[in-house]
């Protein structure tokens, strides 16, 4: 486990991810950090040019979605979908799923014109306890952006912070994590999303056909935007802030781990409940799930412009923030109490009914 404590002679030395007995200097065996390198290498292709901005549908996102399974593949994550590590929906079932048509349909109905195939990137750390791994934590992300724009001397919106930043710190993630000799005792479900741009559609699908009971799931943690520290409102190293911040109390153990890992996770005044209702943690709370989105700026230069580009990012920030989620993942994959709606706050009303709908019987 990440920063265990042990002795020799009474002496040991707590660090984030390595842990040094004073009396020999050698240093035990931990858990892999997030790599910065890594993740540099992740969002450097996920936001390359050849992608053409992974719009929905195109053929720049397929090739983001391949990518991702492989990576998946790779760090031996269990495949969960209905196409191995793909949840592939039809034009027909991906609208069957969107509330407000009006905004995503112009997109769908081009990928009616591909056959509809459009794909949930989905893979599965089992958990260790014989009953919690029957329980699910989810991280999220999502790995569609806004595609091509119609004039211009640049003319792909690259989409490297929205959000290939999350894409990628959910991959780097989940590969740290499959790494570990001890799994969690709940399961952990890894998801990248399509569709978000257009309305959510990619989330709002998984919420009607969700590849692991809803009812079993005690958490979703969306991460975006978590690369730029160049906020709008100023540097925004060393912080991470949660949409609907106390809407419920997901947040406890990030703020905890942030404590301990030298990361301000805070409220942010302006953006907290402004943006609850505009990232994919929104169809899984209205399905009654305690889910918030984790980001480090609410705004930045080049949002949604072509200047979104991969060199922009502050990669090791990116990896320090990443760590912090990791260790608080495993907080909520433990046998601690499931993650609950905040009652003392009102806008938290229909998902709280929505929960109450959710475990009735139980």
């Amino acid at each position: 486990m990440w920063g265990r404590m042990a002795s020799c002679g009474g002496l040991a030395i707590r660090l984030p991810h390595v842990l040094i007995l004073s009396c020999t200097g050698l240093a035990i065996a931990a858990p892999p950090a997030i790599s910065e390198d890594s993740l540099r290498g992740h969002v450097s292709f996920l936001a390359s040019d050849a992608l053409e901005g992974r719009a929905t549908p195109s053929r720049g996102q397929e090739i983001a979605a391949e990518y991702i399974a492989a990576q998946f593949r790779r760090a031996g994550l269990e495949p969960v979908g209905n196409d191995g590590y793909f949840q592939s929906a039809t034009f027909e079932e991906a609208i069957k799923s969107v509330k407000n048509t009006g905004g995503a349909r112009a997109r769908l109905d081009a990928a009616s014109q591909h056959g509809g195939k459009i794909r949930n990137v989905v893979g599965l750390l089992r958990g260790s306890d014989p009953v919690l791994r029957d329980t699910y934590v989810i991280l999220s992300a999502h790995y569609d952006h806004v595609g091509l724009a119609d004039k211009g001397d640049d003319q792909i919106y690259n989409g490297a912070n929205d959000d290939a930043s999350g894409t990628a710190s959910v991959i780097e993630i989940a590969a740290a994590l499959a790494a570990q000799p001890t799994r969690p005792k709940r399961s952990i479900l890894f998801v990248a999303f399509f569709g978000e741009e257009i309305g959510l559609v990619g989330s709002q699908y998984y919420a009607k056909h969700p590849v692991v009971p809803l009812e079993k799931t005690i958490a979703d943690v969306n991460l975006e935007q978590v690369g730029r520290t160049d906020a709008t409102n100023g540097d925004m190293t060393g912080t991470a802030s949660f949409t609907g911040f106390d809407y419920s109390d997901l947040t406890k153990p990030f703020v905890r781990e942030g404590q301990a890992m030298g990361i301000r996770v805070y409220k942010d005044d302006k953006g907290s409940d402004q943006y609850f209702t505009q990232s994919d943690n929104l169809p899984l709370a209205e399905a009654g799930v305690p889910a918030e989105t984790l980001c480090v700026a609410f705004d930045y230069p080049d949002y949604h412009r072509v200047g979104d580009e991969w060199p922009k990012l502050n990669y090791k920030n990116m990896a320090a923030v990443d760590s912090m989620v990791a260790q608080g993942l495993l907080d909520l994959a433990s046998d601690a109490p499931a993650p609950v709606w905040n009652a003392d706050v009102a806008k938290t009303k229909p998902y709280r009914d929505a929960a109450d709908k959710l475990h009735e019987g139980r």
